[in-house]
């Protein structure tokens, strides 16, 4: 099989829906990545294989195809859309991986975009048994016969209560994960892998005030709930974010020295109800199917949609709090849906060349409950 590198990537500053990208669409803040990607790695349009990129909320149609033509980038560069919510780019990144293992492809562009603030309001046909006259959603279906607005709070809240969270053990994650990200920003570590838009300058979500006494006030989203606020939850969020992967054919021809190998990819479902659950059900499947111990990881980065999802890993996995997200994690940084798979890759790179780790695992929890996660190997300089 063949050898699969990662050369590295570039990510967007995060904006907060109705924020800095407010009237970005999600093909235009994906187009200017890639263009960026493109410049900054030296890639020649004809050696490009394939672009993968990952999206959710968008207007539907191969999304991708019109970001990569948006970007500039040869009309011959096939691109397509995956999406698997949450984890659209985490799977994309595995997807680009196999078509180089099998031989498919020598070069790929993989990640993804979101745009919540610009994201289409949707009504069913008429003809479709859910029709409503003058009912409209955002929010897909992901369960039969059962669609809200609500539906990932409501599952988070449902996860949260079945699992006996409490926000005592989610809240110092918050706190957490909002001083890691601050601090990470005081000190520059992510410069270089960030990308400014539309004279961006700073991921919007950190908050480095944020505090207990802030946490105890905040209401609950749900209505009737009881665990579930706006600082142990994701909001909604712009950005964009690919990386690029090689064979060692391409390497050797280059003369390249990549950041990480990409070792292994895999996914889970479970009760789509608490999707959640289902980030702690990839990595144990990732490390099983590996034969690796979670001792062995120097770093995981999971995509932090809610702080019930920290609570349960750490139950999984004890001992790992300072190796979980040590760069802050989406409570801070953001959440946009598509991209998010590709900025907590980046993220997990740049922690193990910091600190010349060997193992790091991404993992995701995804609408509809599914998880994903992979596995990388820092290459040593």
């Amino acid at each position: 099989m063949e050898n699969v590198w990662i050369l590295g990537g570039l990510r967007s500053f995060i904006g907060v829906k109705d924020g800095i990208y407010r009237h970005i669409p999600a093909e235009v803040l994906g187009a200017q990545v890639l263009k960026e990607i493109k410049n900054r790695f030296s890639l020649k349009d004809e050696e490009i294989d394939y672009i993968i990129g990952g999206n959710a909320v968008a207007g539907g149609g191969n999304i991708t195809r019109l970001a990569a033509l948006t970007a500039g980038l040869d009309e011959m560069i096939p691109a397509v859309t995956l999406d698997l919510q949450c984890g659209s780019a985490l799977e994309s990144i595995t997807a680009a991986a196999a078509k180089i293992e099998s031989g498919l492809a020598d070069l790929v562009i993989a990640g993804g975009f979101e745009s919540s603030s610009t994201q289409p309001v949707r009504m069913w046909n008429s003809n479709h048994p859910d029709y409503q006259e003058g009912k409209s959603y955002t929010v897909a279906k992901f369960i039969p016969d059962i669609q809200g607005e609500q539906v990932m709070l409501e599952g988070a809240e449902k996860t949260a209560l079945t699992e006996n969270v409490t926000k005592a053990e989610m809240d110092p994650w918050v706190l957490l994960s909002h001083k890691r990200a601050a601090q990470a920003a005081k000190e520059g570590i992510l410069s270089d892998i960030q990308f400014s838009i539309a004279d961006s300058k700073k991921d919007e979500g950190i908050r480095p005030s944020m505090s207990q006494r802030l946490l105890a006030r905040l209401p609950c989203l749900l209505p009737g709930g009881s665990i579930i606020t706006a600082a142990n939850a994701c909001l909604m969020h712009d950005g964009a974010a690919f990386v690029v992967l090689c064979s060692e054919a391409y390497r050797k021809k280059h003369g390249l020295t990549p950041q990480a190998a990409f070792r292994f990819g895999t996914a889970i479902g479970s009760d789509p109800f608490m999707s959640p659950k289902t980030a702690v059900l990839a990595i144990r499947k990732l490390l099983k199917q590996t034969a690796l111990s979670i001792d062995e990881i120097h770093s995981l980065e999971v995509n932090e949609a809610f702080a019930v999802i920290d609570v349960l890993l750490e139950r999984e996995f004890p001992g790992i709090r300072e190796r979980l997200n040590p760069l802050g994690g989406a409570l801070a940084y953001g959440h946009p849906y598509g991209a998010s798979g590709a900025i907590i890759l980046l993220h997990l790179l740049k922690n193990l060349q910091v600190n010349k780790g060997r193992f790091g695992i991404c993992g995701v929890a995804a609408a509809g409950g599914i998880g994903t996660s992979l596995l990388v190997e820092r290459v040593k300089a």
